[in-house]
């Protein structure tokens, strides 16, 4: 029988990591997705960052002093930055280490945000991230706070998977699937 790690449940955010789809990053199928879910890497407290924009660009047409016509250049999206609470698990620190030491990948992943019974409510997926940035606990025996760390990653593509009636329909088809595969 296998020992379930499972994230700190004092919050209701969860974070899945996979490495990245080969070719051309495709976003994650609710083939990969249900196990995901099932299985996080990390709960978290907070989550910055889950945005995207579209740059546009200004053209001043001629003979037209009115107006200022907009066009869409391109969508960028925000950096995410996940906090949570301390874990056992060092999957977060290994994930930007890797990078230090010429063996990092990409991953894609999907982030949950859980009701209070811990079912999933609403998921983003998002697809070859990388991670810029991580910040351990700081450190105070002097005061009683919880300890954070936090990590900070860039991606190329951010996708909101639904609420719970189409993540509950994705995970059933994701089940079934696999099923099937066997």
């Amino acid at each position: 029988m296998a020992i379930r790690n499972d994230p700190v449940l004092a919050c209701n955010f969860q974070l899945s990591l996979t490495d990245a789809a080969a070719g051309t990053g495709k976003l994650l199928t609710s083939i990969v997705l249900s196990p995901l879910i099932a299985n996080p890497l990390a709960g978290f407290s907070e989550c910055t960052g889950l945005e995207m924009s579209l740059e546009t660009e200004d053209w001043n047409e001629g003979g037209n002093n009115g107006q200022v016509l907009k066009f869409p250049k391109r969508v960028k999206y925000g950096e995410i930055t996940l906090k949570r609470g301390v874990t056992r698990s060092p999957a977060l620190f290994d994930w930007l280490g890797g990078f230090a030491h010429g063996i990092g990948k990409r991953k894609d992943g999907v982030i949950t945000l859980l009701d209070a019974s811990h079912r999933p409510l609403t998921v983003w997926s998002f697809r070859r991230a990388l991670p810029t940035k991580w910040s351990g606990p700081a450190l105070n025996a002097q005061q009683s706070t919880i300890a954070i760390e936090s990590i900070t990653f860039v991606h190329e593509g951010l996708v909101p998977l639904g609420g719970a009636a189409e993540l509950a329909n994705a995970i059933g088809s994701a089940a079934k699937a696999v099923g099937s595969m066997f």
